[in-house]
């Protein structure tokens, strides 16, 4: 197991690293809000387009001091066009609120006019143009991989003459395989193209859930299972790192929960599904967990010819964009990273490996990793043993689903808006917390039932949330596609815990795998309320001894482009 681990954290230093960004040395100018669109600062806004220089000291900050600015056209112009600025606190007789500061050669952006309601239309349309397909794909993921624990209410342990420990070991084989090819996936995604290889992989995987219905013994269904896992590894790291591709840092968060809701969504129309499929045991001689795995496997493969033709590759590429737009996209990315470093270098690897914050993520990681498997994998057993039958069990699962799936989204947006997560995961946890307790000591089964609404609403929308937050205090691409890799892998390890929290010795209090996921969970939280206690603090510190980051010229910034996180002008997301 450790040496699966290990080799899922090391190749992602490529694979998840942002493209290799140039550092510009150009500074921050004024430019007038003239009401003529055609002019800027009372000069063609079609000659401004290249190198800003400005007759300033370099490395202090640039005000709006007596100074001239020199606009230097890169169409191949010979002269410079002087403008003056003769006041700090006027521009051509406007006060100093009419300037904008922006990014020298961002004067295209001021002129084809992207305000904040342009850019939000932009977003929208790029949210409605990925999202939906995206959260399909994970929906159709993860309800191949969940689908064993409604085939177990349908039949599929006596049929195969599974006793003991045989159904946990089959839950648990998915996960080494799973965690081992993150890595290997995501270096052909790079390699290729993301409309060419996650299409592919859903092929793969298609292909092994309809074929598991096939399976006659055990032998069988413990080998479809170690394939699954190897054809589904790539999905949710290569998804996660696709929406990088397109947004920006604050605005990842509910992206990812978006996409991540679709978990839920398996959940509830995983057991509509079933219960329904359930309906075919005897047709062509199959029983109803086989037609499970058979139709579930179906939609899969259909689905994925269908991604080859609709899934776009990225921004500078994307069809459904303008060309303003994806230069746009392409612009806000840019300025969103910063002057931290992208180009590669081992050095990044070892930051990462050394930053106590990373190893603090993945323990945080560990325990909502290892309940949440628990309860997608055991939900309808948990459910049957409040009194219901194997076909109401599968119905009641869905409900709790459907309200996580609302906490997921609702909680994702929150978090964007305020840009803050710790709160919302130590909010979610003590949900959770509380759903568990009353599922470990309530004798009622209606307390017990809303335990399970506690239990799901709580976990589900702190897997979003913890890699948005961990992504957002780490700073550079390499360190951040490495620490991002030690999330993932390290929290995907407790699936392979998960498939031995509950067994069926305990059935039907599962006393011992309650109180289990009451410790990761209650472990998990104190280190969630460690961590922003500490970045709250880390944050007030650096505004104290140092000037705010706005204040920064280029050249500052440059020189601690190498320090990531821990440069001066970085400020932890809390």
């Amino acid at each position: 197991m450790p040496f699966f681990y290990i080799l899922s954290v090391v190749s992602p230093i490529i694979c998840l690293s942002f493209s290799q960004g140039t550092q510009s040395n150009f500074h921050i100018i004024p430019f007038y809000k003239h009401p003529s669109p055609e002019t800027v600062c009372g000069v063609p806004s079609a000659s401004i387009r290249g190198l800003v220089k400005t007759r300033s000291t370099p490395s202090k900050p640039l005000s709006l001091h007596s100074q001239t600015t020199h606009i230097v056209p890169n169409m191949g112009a010979a002269q410079e066009v002087e403008i003056p600025i003769s006041s700090a606190n006027s521009v051509d007789g406007k006060d100093e609120k009419d300037v904008d500061f922006v990014e020298s050669g961002s004067a295209h952006h001021q002129e084809v006019g992207w305000d904040k309601k342009s850019t939000s239309k932009l977003i929208r349309k790029m949210d409605w143009v990925l999202l939906p397909f995206l959260s399909l794909l994970y929906l159709l993921s993860f309800l191949d991989r969940t689908n064993i624990g409604n085939a177990r209410l349908a039949g599929l342990e006596k049929d195969l003459g599974m006793t003991g420990l045989d159904y946990n070991i089959a839950l648990a084989i998915f996960f080494p395989f799973y965690v081992i090819v993150e890595p290997i996936s995501n270096l052909m995604l790079k390699k290729t193209r993301p409309s060419i290889w996650i299409p592919f992989i859903m092929v793969w995987w298609g292909i092994v859930t309809t074929l598991m219905g096939l399976v006659y013994n055990y032998t069988g269904l413990l080998l479809a299972r170690a394939a699954l896992g190897i054809a589904e590894g790539g999905l949710f790291p290569g998804v996660t790192y696709y929406i990088t591709l397109w947004y920006r840092r604050h605005e990842c968060g509910l992206r990812m929960a978006l996409f991540f809701s679709a978990a839920t969504a398996a959940g509830a129309f995983g057991g509509l599904l079933a219960r329904g499929i359930n309906e075919m045991s005897g047709i062509g001689g199959k029983a109803g967990w086989a037609w499970i795995f058979i139709l579930e496997g179906l939609l899969t493969f259909f689905i994925a010819i269908v991604a080859f033709f609709v899934m776009h590759d990225y921004p500078s590429t994307a069809t459904f964009l303008t060309p303003a737009e994806r230069e746009e996209v392409t612009r806000r990315l840019e300025e969103d990273r910063g002057s931290l470093a992208d180009e590669f270098d081992l050095k990044y690897f070892w930051h990462a490996v050394k930053d106590w914050k990373i190893w603090v993520h993945m323990f945080i990681t560990i325990g909502q990793y290892t309940p949440l498997y628990s309860f997608a994998l055991f939900l309808p057993t948990i459910v049957r043993t409040l009194g219901y039958t194997d076909n109401q069990a599968q119905l009641m699962s869905v409900p709790p689903y459907i309200v996580a799936c609302f906490c997921c989204i609702t909680g994702g947006w929150a978090a964007d808006k305020l840009k803050t997560r710790g709160v919302f995961m130590i909010g979610f946890s003590i949900t959770a917390l509380v759903g568990l307790i009353l599922l470990k000591t309530s004798e009622n089964a209606h307390a017990k039932y809303a335990g399970c609404f506690l239990f799901a609403s709580g976990i589900y929308p702190n897997v979003p949330q913890g890699v948005a937050w961990n992504g957002n205090n780490i700073g550079g691409s390499v360190k951040r596609g490495v620490g991002i890799a030690f999330h993932v892998g390290f929290g995907n390890l407790g699936g392979a815990i998960s498939g031995f929290i509950y067994l069926s010795r305990d059935s039907p209090r599962f006393s011992t795998g309650h109180t289990i996921l009451i410790s990761l969970i209650s472990m998990s939280t104190a280190l969630q309320i460690m961590m922003t206690l500490w970045l709250r603090r880390e944050n007030a510190r650096r505004d104290r001894e140092y000037k705010p980051p706005s204040q920064y010229t280029a050249e500052e910034r440059y020189a601690e482009r190498e320090k990531g996180d821990n440069a001066t002008f970085f400020r932890y997301t809390v």
